[in-house]
This record gives structure tokens, sequence and C-alpha cells, in this order.
């Protein structure tokens, strides 16, 4: 009887445990995909665009915008299209939404080596993949030549008024070391020169002011996507 005790209250004992190990799994699932929604639900959504630059009714002073913004970004055929921001450093913007609130989505920001008034012969903005394109998550449909090839314009809205407009003409997509110093070392790289010897991703050989759109390469921590734009003057 005392053997039959033991193992009906180590059984007992065994389904606690188990129902235990179960529930915590459920509530991992569960933080996880409350996770997932709550990243997704905080990316920047269609209303931000009221403050864009040249919409009509806009008015800079009346914009919710922090004074931060430098640009607005727009490429043609995607979701991208969003202020962008330049902090003093390069951490601020990849939790910070324009408007200066704490967002896991972020922003889409400037290097912040970079003049502020986007003057420089090379530009680098960062934003993050995000899913359904949201962000900078376009980024990838680019190494792909047809849909680049299908997807070459955009346009650069200078100043919080945008106060000066450039067309873009997008000629490569390629996906590069996270330490490749040609395109991640502000004023150190010879980037034209790296294009060069990589002209097979490229549709046009590179020239001119050249604007580099950068994110993560979904499932690999250590590259990352970039895309290429020739900023027309």
């Amino acid at each position: 009887m005392t053997a039959l005790r033991f193992w009906k209250g180590a059984d007992r004992l065994y389904d606690r445990v188990l129902m235990a190990v179960l529930v915590v799994i459920l509530l991992i699932v569960c933080y996880c995909m409350y996770d997932n929604y709550y990243v997704y639900s905080h990316t920047l959504n269609e209303s931000l665009l009221k403050y864009k630059p040249n919409t009509p009714g806009y008015v800079a002073e009346d914009s919710p915008i922090t004074e931060d913004m430098v640009a607005w970004l727009t490429v043609d055929g995607t979701n991208i299209d969003y202020p962008v921001m330049q902090g003093s450093d390069n951490i601020k913007y990849l939790n910070t939404d324009p408007y200066g609130n704490y967002s896991l989505s972020g922003s889409i920001f400037l290097d912040s080596r970079c003049s502020p008034d986007l003057s420089d012969s090379y530009l680098l903005v960062y934003g993050h993949h995000m899913e359904y394109g949201k962000m900078f998550g376009a980024l990838d449909e680019f190494l792909d030549r047809d849909y680049l090839s299908s997807h070459r314009t955009g346009t650069l809205m200078v100043g919080r008024r945008g106060e000066k407009t450039y067309g873009l003409s997008l000629f490569g997509a390629m996906r590069v070391s996270e330490k490749e110093g040609a395109v991640f070392d502000i004023g150190s790289g010879d980037i034209i020169s790296f294009l060069s010897d990589n002209e097979d991703l490229l549709l046009s050989e590179p020239e001119g002011r050249i604007l580099a759109l950068s994110t993560c390469s979904e499932g690999d921590s250590v590259s990352r996507i970039v895309v290429f734009c020739r900023i027309l003057e």
C-alpha cells in the first residue's frame, strides 16, 4: 500500500509538472505573438503622410515631427515614404519614432556623420527590416534584378519644409558585410570604386552623388542589404 501511494503521488506530481511546463510554453508563445503584433502595429502608418512637405495644407510649424527631421524619402511603387531623421549618434532613432517617442520600429534615419543638409557626395540612410514591406522591409525585393529594373525612381526632399527636391535613380542592390568600409565608413571609403568593382550587380555605372539605403539582412546579423541611388541634381 505504501508503494502504491508513492506511485500515485509521483503520478500526480508528474502531471502537475507537465501541466506547469505546458502553461509556460503557452505563455511564451502568446508573448511572441503579442510582441510581433506590437512591433507591427506600432510601425509608422499612413497618417504620417499628412506631415510630408508639399502636401496640401502642410505647415512645418504645425508638424509634431521633431526638429531632427532632415529630409523626406520616397521610393516609388513601395511603402517607403517616410521622414528621414538624424540624431547625434546612430543609436537614437533605432528605437525612437519621428515624434520622439519610444518605438521598436524606430525611424528611417541619416547616418550621424553625414551633413544634415545632405550636401555630401555620399549619404547613408538606415531603417529596420519590417514585415509587409514596412520601413525598409522592401529593400530585399531589390536584390531581384527585374524588380529593381521596374522600381528605379524616387524622390528626396531636403529640409523640414522640403526646401530642395531631388529625383532618385535606383541603380544597384547587394548584400554586403556590416564591416564593409567602403559602404559604412563615411568619409573613409571610396564608394565609387567599390561599386565599379561590383558592376555586375548594377544596372548602370555609379556616378555623381550617391544615396545608400541600408537594412538588416533577414536571418543574418552580420550582413546588410543596401540599395544604391543616384541623386539627380
